[in-house]
């Protein structure tokens, strides 16, 4: 973790001031997990849920928000205000701010999606399969959500087929025994080795 920190910490500003990171994979898969770690280890690097941006009704329909109300103001030096999704009451309620840090987490399903590359100075895959993440998180949420996690799994898998992350990644993080491997990712992995990432 300490290679991918100084890498992250060593990346040229992406979106004004700040370094956009984006920590995706599949649902399940552990994404929320290595994100506080890599913000503890940042120093306290803000992270965005990208569940705060979603909802029941548009899973994967908060691209225009984020870049409306987060990209926007932190590419001027600003604090990002953001509405937050309740999703037991199912409706938006409350803002939170994101200050303009020199490094930002953006953690969740489709953070490395196409609309936002332009501004991501890195996108980190966590390499979980599919059905494992899914059953990962299917366990997590208990039998009371499974008719969301069907209704989940359709969304999903449309989203990765039209907008796949897994090709754009620079970097991939894969579990293991003693905590995180870090490989080079499709994307910027050309020539380099695992050592330099500090896996």
């Amino acid at each position: 973790m300490a290679g991918l920190v100084r890498r992250l910490r060593g990346l040229p500003p992406s979106c004004g001031p700040v370094r956009l990171v984006a920590v995706d994979g599949h649902a399940g898969s552990g994404k929320s997990t290595l994100a506080g770690l890599l913000a503890a280890r940042l120093g306290g690097a803000p992270v965005l849920h990208l569940d705060d941006l979603a909802s029941h009704g548009a899973l994967f329909g908060w691209t225009g928000r984020f870049l409306e109300q987060v990209a926007a103001p932190l590419s001027r030096g600003e604090p990002a205000r953001y509405e937050v999704y309740d999703w037991e009451r199912r409706v938006f309620g409350g803002v939170r701010t994101l200050p303009p840090a020199p490094v930002v987490l953006v953690e969740g399903v489709g953070a490395g999606r196409r609309a936002l590359r332009p501004r991501l100075a890195c996108v980190v895959w966590l390499e979980v399969p599919r059905e494992e993440a899914w059953a990962r998180g299917r366990r997590r949420d208990g039998p009371e959500l499974a008719g969301f996690w069907d209704g989940w799994e359709h969304a999903e898998g449309r989203h990765f087929a039209a907008d796949p992350t897994l090709p754009h990644a620079d970097l991939l993080v894969r579990r293991c025994s003693r905590g995180y491997l870090v490989l080079p990712g499709p994307r910027g992995g050309r020539g380099k080795s695992a050592e330099g990432y500090g896996g």
